[in-house]
């Protein structure tokens, strides 16, 4: 298998990190995996031979040239026998755009970037259009979830037959975190958002993960595995923040404003502990279409005791009727992320 990687940020660089430390156990098991395109923003790296993974930093730096991303894809489609994967771990529209081009040179595609399965609709049932017709092997676990198995537990449900009635997700792994902490903290809200930041939990400006964005697109994933013509913007979003906050003009002027806002938010922690329920930041998908919400959740809910940044879903299917199935672990970090996007490499090719 060679593997043609886009993207050599957090995730990126864990993931070739695992691949160096399993290359050779996966030769032994009849898998040779050889890593022949590396590519960022700025240069990419081709090498037919397969490119050492003990330095590839020093490589892509002295023998990569400009990034040419028409002639790096034809080139993970040209060198594709037994089988080339055209993996992207940015989060840029350019590369999620081009995937009708590589699906048409042959090679599988393996994602960790949201944009193509949450972008406009048209696009969304264009490539799956080419994908089918091409026949290509598209994978995309690590859009929601990190490397929970979220994706294939849906497509197991509806491939052999069963009904999703309801799903209820918590899809941020900071979101969950910040509320998680919130409930068992005497600390002021804004204090817990601080905290994230400062642990690297959160996007330089937390507002991108407070907006209920990042939500939004993996809710329309969703909705549309089971078949709803969904964008982003059709899903009801219950703003967390004022519009204070949301126009501050800098990070430290939101803080001052999220400052403000820590009254009305101990009251809503208290109103909710009153009634022996925690606020919980909930995505739901049913039949009526999808929404996101603050809501409180009392101990009979598989959603009060989550910890940490854990994610969690909750599929209420036919089969599932009476207790949903739940999935839940953790929704974010370097490491799972990678080892999913790892997996569906391997998903393409040998392994099942």
């Amino acid at each position: 298998m060679n593997v043609f990687l886009v993207g050599t940020g957090l995730i990126g660089s864990t993931l070739l990190t695992q691949i160096r430390e399993n290359q050779s156990r996966l030769k032994a098991e009849g898998v040779e995996l050889s890593v022949c395109g590396i590519a960022n923003a700025e240069r990419m790296l081709l090498d037919a031979n397969g490119i050492a993974l003990d330095r590839w930093q020093e490589r892509l730096a002295q023998d990569g040239i400009s990034l040419d991303l028409a002639a790096y894809i034809s080139a993970s489609g040209s060198w594709r026998m037994p089988r080339s994967v055209f993996v992207d771990c940015t989060a840029s529209q350019d590369v999620a755009d081009a995937y009708c081009s590589i699906a048409r040179t042959g090679a599988a595609i393996v994602a960790a970037n949201k944009k193509a399965q949450s972008g406009s609709l048209d696009a969304y049932e264009t490539l799956w259009k080419t994908l089918h017709e091409t026949r290509t092997s598209f994978l995309y676990e690590t859009n929601v979830g990190a490397a929970l198995p979220v994706i294939s537990a849906l497509k197991d449900l509806l491939v052999t037959g069963d009904r999703v009635e309801k799903i209820e997700a918590i899809l941020s792994g900071t979101l969950s975190y910040i509320f998680n902490t919130y409930s068992d903290s005497r600390s002021p809200f804004s204090d817990i958002v601080r905290e994230a930041k400062e642990k690297g939990y959160t996007e330089p400006d937390p507002r991108d993960d407070l907006s209920g964005l990042d939500v939004a697109r993996k809710a329309v994933i969703l909705a549309r595995e089971i078949g709803q013509k969904i964008s982003v913007e059709d899903i009801a979003r219950a703003p967390l923040l004022s519009d204070t906050c949301m126009s501050a003009g800098s990070v430290d002027d939101f803080f001052s404003a999220l400052e403000s806002m820590n009254a009305e938010w101990e009251e809503k922690k208290q109103s909710a502990k009153s009634r022996g329920s925690v606020l919980r930041y909930i995505a739901t998908i049913d039949q009526s279409g999808a929404r996101i919400s603050l809501e409180e959740v009392n101990q009979t809910h598989a959603f009060y005791s989550l910890s940490g940044s854990d994610n969690i879903v909750a599929f209420t299917t036919a089969r599932y009727c009476d207790t949903p199935l739940v999935i839940k672990g953790p929704g974010a970090g370097a490491q799972v992320t990678a080892g999913g996007v790892f997996a569906d490499i391997l998903k393409t090719g040998y392994r099942v």
